[in-house]
């Protein structure tokens, strides 16, 4: 017993926990790419399990979630292409639908035309 050495002991076990915590922050931010969800460091955290602060601290892991969230604020996400391509429609999709309206419009034109003369044959017969 007189060989223990608290402080190698609590080392070792240091280490160990700091060698799986980052197992389990590479493992989250694989998942999170994988899942094309947003990397940062509140999402990373909650999906690891750890807490900010540790993110934060690890200057390895902070400059590699700090490089993922620019390298994906620079992606357009699929909800930004789909609002570019609904405005980018928007003009054409008017455009139709005025179109479709002209139709209608020219056959009501004809048909008041027609109950016009309708009426003024009704209105002569008198």
């Amino acid at each position: 017993m007189s060989d223990y050495d608290r402080r190698a002991h609590l080392k070792q076990v240091h280490e160990s926990r700091k060698a799986k915590t980052i197992q389990r922050v590479d493992e989250s931010i694989r998942r999170l790419v994988k899942a094309k969800e947003g990397i940062n460091f509140n999402s990373v955290a909650t999906d690891a399990g750890v807490s900010k602060s540790t993110l934060y601290n690890n200057p390895e892991i902070r400059a590699r979630i700090e490089s993922l969230r620019q390298k994906q604020a620079q992606v357009s996400t699929p909800k930004q292409v789909k609002r570019e391509m609904d405005e980018n429609n928007k003009d054409a999709i008017i455009a139709s639908l005025k179109r479709k309206m002209k139709k209608p419009e020219e056959e009501n034109k004809q048909l008041r035309e027609k109950l016009k003369f309708s009426y003024a044959e009704v209105y002569q017969r008198i």
